[in-house]
């Protein structure tokens, strides 16, 4: 750029020289002078612009045009325009052309702007188109900006992926179920999966896996009759969970599940039955107590009516006299009457002071 102001400055001089020589005024460039060396100065300027450019995209539309990438000079620019990584759109899509997937350059521009994995996707794309897998790049990009990991989705596709149940990662080591006979088993089970592409968007993820194989060995498992059975036969558990199609609405398909470990725990029943005789005793023996406290209240009851009876008695016996007394005023009672009253009390006085140091069983004779 210093070089062409020079040349232009020469040049301008130059001018200067000639139209002094030719009767014009020796005091500058003239106004038609200005406007050249301007129009030079700017025309300079985009050629130099021109030139960076050129040799900044050149190598990368080089190597576009050899791969047949189709991606031309204004589209890098473009690209650089709209800050986008014009060398990595590049090198994705000469090795997405490579691997024969045809795929646009806006597309990986546009996801590139959404904030998505390029580099991942576009390798997900290839490996799935390698290994015959029908995975567009819409698809790809969606499960991408999902965010899922959709280059570990293709792997599990292609080599399928074995998930523990119970996750030992939860704490839980085994799945305890209980058969019909009370004998409670501990199960754990390995499960082989495969993603579905199709259904990764949206489609529930590994933990439903494991809810839904754990459920089902519980169900298979409290179905049995007698643990012998499935300890004999684990298969059996492995047939019926299979045969349930608990991968439906999730983002994998169940291969195969294998039962790893099988064996016999507690006796959940007994246990159970000791539990509820205990509880039973506790039952009777409230309803015991209830009881004897409604004894022992109706007891209290009773003596209460006694005491209340016999003050009743002593009520009477005081009254007596007062009907004495009445029956002389009114003359119903004579002398001889009372005397003949006061003669019988004192004979069954005398009778009870008998009876009681005779004896009860003497008692009873004379009253016989």
């Amino acid at each position: 750029m210093t070089w062409s102001v020079a040349n232009l400055a020469l040049f301008a001089q130059a001018a200067a020289k000639n139209a002094g020589g030719a009767g014009a005024s020796p005091t500058g460039p003239t106004p038609g002078q200005w406007v050249m060396i301007v129009v030079g100065m700017i025309a300079a300027l985009l050629f130099l612009v021109f030139l960076f450019v050129f040799f900044s995209f050149i190598r990368l539309w080089i190597q576009a045009l050899l791969t047949r990438a189709d991606i031309s000079i204004f589209n890098l620019i473009g690209m650089k325009l709209r800050n986008v990584d014009y060398g990595m759109i590049v090198r994705q899509k000469i090795a997405l052309v490579q691997a024969g997937v045809k795929v646009t350059t806006e597309d990986l521009e546009s996801h590139f702007l959404a904030r998505g994995n390029v580099p991942k996707t576009a390798t997900a794309v290839i490996a799935a188109h390698k290994a015959g897998l029908d995975l567009p790049w819409r698809t790809a990009a969606a499960i991408d900006l999902a965010g899922r990991d959709v280059l570990e989705a293709v792997r599990t596709s292609v080599n399928p992926k074995v998930i523990d149940c119970p996750d030992p990662a939860k704490g839980k080591q085994f799945l305890d179920a209980v058969c019909k006979n009370g004998i409670q088993l501990l199960a754990k089970a390995r499960v082989t999966v495969r993603t579905k592409l199709d259904r990764l968007v949206g489609g529930a993820t590994e933990e439903t896996i494991i809810a839904r194989v754990g459920q089902g060995i519980v169900k298979a498992i409290g179905s049995a009759h007698d643990h012998k059975e499935v300890l004999a036969n684990p298969g059996l558990i492995s047939e019926e969970v299979l045969n349930s199609g608990l991968d439906a609405q999730t983002a994998f398909e169940i291969v195969s599940i294998d039962i790893a470990n099988l064996e016999p725990g507690e006796n959940i029943g007994a246990k159970l039955a000791g539990d509820q005789a205990a509880s039973d005793l506790r039952v009777a023996q409230a309803e015991a107590e209830k009881r004897r406290a409604a004894a022992v209240a109706r007891e209290q009851e009773m003596r209460a009516l006694v005491e209340e009876n016999r003050a009743k008695v002593v009520e009477a016996e005081a009254q007596v006299p007062q009907a004495i007394s009445e029956a002389f005023r009114n003359g119903h009672m004579g002398v001889m009457d009372f005397y003949n009253m006061k003669n019988v009390m004192s004979d069954t006085t005398m009778r009870n002071n008998i009876a009681t140091m005779t004896g009860g069983s003497d008692s009873g004779t004379n009253r016989n």
